[in-house]
């Protein structure tokens, strides 16, 4: 009898086993699992919390700090951080409310006003970054001091009032709700449904995608093969401010009120969500998918630990212990998957 093995031929597909390990090894893997854990644990404690109403809650939510998370694992992936979001998040709608209070503008064009001012702010971002080689980190932490600043000296500190935002079409198209088969759907979710198909499609099939994994995982060689690794990162920058302005203006609209202190601590929850979702920290690797699971683990875990009876001030203490556990078994899984096992 031959001991001889029969191996694949070259570029065959993997099967079995192998297709399993491939699986195991992607960086969703992780938070997939923890995020069906986490829905088995809290519905065998409390049924409640898989009710129609509860889920459609915490959606509601939940895409507002999705839209920023979407947003920071592009820039996470290219090797930055951006923790201005959570002022920008405050001080957008501020601005909007306060043009369109005022009679300065019409909503819309307050609306994109706003939106405006905080491509600046990602500009400005972006450009200390880029042109001075100030790490993003002190840039966005200086940064989030401005802005916080400008929204509480433009309000004296007391909130902007959006008492008839609900006669304006806009609000319809950005918070507008329907119902389907009882479950109470919100605008906002399916705007963060399109936008996390569209970032996941710019990220894995487009060249700008291959520019920002390249800019993070190795700068040198991406500048000698032509990528413009500044403005990947100042366009980023833009991108991450944008999207934590027109996160904030969806929140004044649905909660009636453009707090300037509002969004505060964002920016921390919303790097949580994109490391647990299986993003590197030192860049080279982003997954849009596991951001949206990371996402969906926070929030949901937020509001699963309140409905099952635990404080809710305990949240923080499961976050920690969830960040450091995702991180070990990321770690874990890329050794084996790298070692071959």
């Amino acid at each position: 009898m031959s001991d001889r093995t029969t191996a694949l031929p070259p570029g065959a597909p993997a099967r079995g086993p192998g297709l399993l390990r491939a699986f195991i090894a992607q960086p969703e893997f992780g938070p997939l699992v923890l995020l069906v854990v986490m829905l088995v644990v809290f519905t065998a404690i409390n049924p409640a919390f898989l009710s129609l109403t509860n889920i459609g809650n915490a959606l509601t939510f939940t895409v507002e700090l999705g839209f920023i998370a979407l947003a920071m694992t592009m820039l996470m992936t290219a090797g930055e951080f951006d923790l201005s979001v959570g002022s920008v998040f405050g001080f957008a709608p501020v601005v909007m409310w306060t043009l369109f209070n005022t009679e300065i503008l019409p909503l819309p064009l307050a609306f994109l006003a706003a939106l405006l001012v905080a491509l600046v702010i990602g500009l400005a971002n972006g450009l200390f970054v880029t042109r001075l080689g100030i790490p993003s980190f002190l840039v966005t932490l200086g940064m989030l001091l401005v802005v916080r600043g400008s929204a509480l000296w433009l309000t004296d500190g007391f909130p902007q009032r959006t008492w008839n935002a609900g006669e304006q079409w806009l609000a319809t198209v950005l918070v507008g709700d329907f119902y389907i088969g009882g479950l109470r759907i919100y605008m906002s979710l399916i705007w963060f449904i399109l936008l996390a198909v569209m970032f996941h499609y710019a990220l894995t099939r487009t060249r700008f995608g291959n520019w920002i994994q390249a800019t993070g995982g190795n700068p040198g060689a991406a500048r000698n093969r032509g990528v413009k690794i500044s403005r990947v990162k100042v366009a980023l920058f833009m991108v991450s401010a944008l999207m934590a302005a027109f996160a904030g203006i969806i929140s004044s609209i649905r909660v009636s009120a453009a707090n300037p202190n509002s969004g505060t601590g964002y920016e921390l929850e919303v790097i949580a969500m994109v490391v647990i979702g299986g993003t590197v920290l030192t860049g080279g690797r982003g997954t849009i998918l596991g951001t949206v699971l990371g996402v969906l683990i926070l929030r949901l875990m937020r509001n699963g630990i309140v409905m099952i009876g635990v404080p809710g001030l305990a949240y923080n203490i499961f976050i920690g212990a969830i960040i450091l556990g995702m991180m070990a078994l990321h770690s874990g899984l890329e050794r084996r998957h790298n070692a071959g096992v």
